[in-house]
């Protein structure tokens, strides 16, 4: 009876954890119109827009920062957020350039996993 009740408690336990992480609302990225990789890769030549989007993502980068000070992203420079970013959009170019900021994040964060909650 004991082992049966065991069992329940750990099923609900389970249950309650599966429901709170489902219900998690998806996060909200604040940017441009269009955060595509290929708005990323059009803007190659462009060198206004591309200094735009370098500053979104080092603002990015800066809000990690803010929100997790014991995982900080080191000084890293424009052409290292280029470089990344155009790598990861290569890869992946029917993703974002804020999945691109994200996944940056972890890794020069020292991290290397997905931020959870």
């Amino acid at each position: 009876m004991i082992r049966r009740a065991g069992l329940y408690a750990i099923y609900s336990v389970v249950l309650t954890l599966s429901s709170t992480l489902s219900a998690a609302a998806p996060l909200k990225v604040l940017g441009f119109d269009d955060m595509s990789c290929q708005a990323w890769a059009q803007s190659k030549d462009d060198t206004e827009i591309r200094a735009r989007y370098i500053a979104w993502v080092r603002g990015f980068l800066s809000g990690h920062n803010y929100a997790r000070p014991a995982q900080q992203v080191s000084e890293i420079s424009n052409g290292t957020v280029e470089m990344f970013v155009t790598r990861y959009c290569n890869e992946k170019p029917r993703d974002t350039f804020s999945a691109a900021a994200q996944r940056m994040s972890d890794q020069y964060s020292g991290r290397n996993t997905p931020i959870t909650k």
